[in-house]
């Protein structure tokens, strides 16, 4: 998630940069950069739901463990 918040400048830098030149070529930037941000968004949710699980896994084997133990 605080990734996230780095994408947030990075967008507003990417829309700077698209507004300088052609119209076309900067909607086609603009387009570039939003698509370009969603991937970067969609790989960071799909990284954190994976540790998610990890730390579930590693929760279960802990508590499986200290259950055997007793």
């Amino acid at each position: 998630m605080k990734n996230i918040v780095k994408l947030a400048p990075a967008l507003a830098i990417a829309v700077t940069i698209a507004a300088c030149g052609d119209r076309q070529d900067s909607a086609n930037n603009t387009q570039e950069a939003q698509k370009a941000i969603q991937q970067g968004m969609q790989k960071e949710k799909a990284m954190v739901e994976g540790m998610q699980k990890g730390v579930e896994d590693i929760r279960k084997k802990m508590e499986e463990q200290h259950s055997t133990q007793k």
